[in-house]
């Protein structure tokens, strides 16, 4: 049986370890085998969490256990709701996604053009969302409308990635992957890229984990 609550006690102390996030950034969720949701607590940090400190709620919010969930549990919340495929969440404040989130973009639909497989199979398109004051219940409606539509991932501006997965340990693996997606276009910025023309990135779709 898995033991849910040292799985994202390790991931988030690796996600700290590896600096996806520091100090009290970032919040993680899952869905439990009854339907509740384990969150990480608020203001805690990813490096630091606790067993027995980690939140329990409903799909409406209530505490069960632990402690009180993170201020953006909401947007969570929203994203469970909006699509029963989703069974976890990670929001980090990775470096180079946070970058990206920062530029002004003119396309806000989908900020990084497939050059890799690998962004393909996991993530797709990435959209930029605006900006919202952390903790906005605005989040989660506009978060939903992506995830009910069956994206992977989308980009807070200003903030940081939200990224999607079937279970925890995929949620976990789409935002690694999307950050070292975020990393090579930085240190490809002035480099003649060769992107996934139209064929291939279907071809790959079918493929999207």
């Amino acid at each position: 049986m898995t033991n849910y609550k040292a799985l994202m006690v390790s991931q988030g102390l690796s996600f700290f370890q590896r600096g996806y996030t520091c100090g009290g950034g970032g919040n993680l969720s899952l869905k439990l085998p009854d339907g509740t949701i384990l969150a990480t607590p608020t203001g805690s940090c990813l490096g630091r969490l606790v067993e027995e400190e980690l939140s329990v709620v409903t799909l409406d919010g209530k505490l069960l256990s632990g402690k009180k969930a993170s201020k953006e549990v909401g947007f969570h919340l929203d994203i469970y709701r909006s699509n029963p495929a989703v069974n976890a969440v990670v929001h980090l404040h990775s470096t180079y996604l946070t970058a990206l989130s920062s530029i002004g973009h003119v396309a806000t639909d989908n900020v990084i053009e497939a050059f890799t497989p690998y962004y393909v199979m996991r993530i797709g398109k990435l959209p930029l969302l605006p900006y919202f004051r952390p903790g906005s219940s605005d989040i989660g409606k506009e978060i939903a409308k992506y995830t009910a539509q069956g994206y992977t991932a989308v980009l807070l501006a200003n903030h940081g990635p939200v990224v999607t997965g079937t279970d925890f340990i995929n949620a976990s693996d789409n935002a690694e992957e999307l950050e070292e997606t975020a990393k090579l276009k930085f240190l490809l910025k002035d480099m003649p890229v060769r992107y996934l023309t139209a064929s291939e990135k279907e071809a790959l779709g079918e493929m999207r984990s």
